[in-house]
């Protein structure tokens, strides 16, 4: 059986991503951290695709947790491969660097950076033994641009697309690509609080993108046609920054 593990698969983006790949024909492994109820639809929408749905609950951002769930996960399961890893979990807490709190520049490099690390590390152990796998990382146009109110969140997703393209050199020869998909403005959860019709004339296709879309790329990445890149950043941002 062939599977893949979306970290923040819960809702949003994540959610959209964990329904792509089940319609590829994997079973999804749906990572959450506290939203249960979230987590359940998302399962039932991937059942729905004639696959199995498994719910993981850890903080991503907590090596012990990611060691008692997916580690235990993992060995309780050594006949099957999780195949496609997409790291997808973050927070934002915007503010201004001179107002941020120690808390909110640490949540926000927690969750991105050492949640890559701590399930990254685990999860391609076993890619390697076996010569395959895909890893994508969800990253930000505030990654690659730098947008002021997001340090922290800028910060975070720069430090991924580091990791990306330093990780992609060391797995390649055994089969395993590493990508990057950088979303701008996306209609999510996370950007409820933005005015579109104030943002969209920035955007040359005039609009805010879709989870469906960000999804889209992420499947390409992790189908067989995308076998040939590696080390990418993908920016699915309407044409906003390139």
């Amino acid at each position: 059986m062939k599977f893949a593990l979306v970290t923040g698969g819960s809702r949003g983006i994540g959610r959209a991503v964990c329904l792509k790949l089940a319609d590829m024909g994997y079973h999804i492994l749906i990572n959450y951290q506290s939203n249960l109820e979230e987590a359940k639809k998302t399962s039932a929408l991937v059942e729905e695709k004639g696959v199995t749905a498994q719910l993981l609950k850890f903080d991503v951002s907590k090596e012990n947790e990611v060691n008692e769930v997916l580690a235990a996960w993992l060995d309780a399961n050594k006949d099957k491969a999780i195949e496609v890893l997409v790291n997808n979990a973050g927070i934002r807490k915007d503010n201004l660097l001179m107002f941020m709190s120690a808390d909110e520049w640490h949540k926000v490099m927690d969750i991105a950076v050492d949640g890559f690390f701590n399930v990254t590390r685990l999860v391609v152990k076993d890619m390697l033994v076996k010569k395959y796998g895909r890893i994508i990382n969800i990253t930000s146009l505030s990654g690659l641009k730098g947008l002021p109110g997001q340090t922290n969140y800028s910060a975070s997703k720069a430090a991924v697309i580091g990791a990306t393209k330093a990780l992609a050199q060391e797995v390649g020869r055994r089969g395993i690509t590493v990508n990057a998909v950088a979303p701008g403005f996306i209609k999510t959860d996370m950007t409820e609080g933005i005015d579109e019709k104030a943002f969209r004339t920035l955007i040359p296709v005039a609009r805010f993108g879709s989870a469906d879309e960000v999804a889209d790329t992420v499947a390409f990445l992790a189908s067989p046609k995308a076998s040939y890149i590696s080390a990418q950043v993908i920016s699915v941002n309407g044409g906003l920054y390139s």
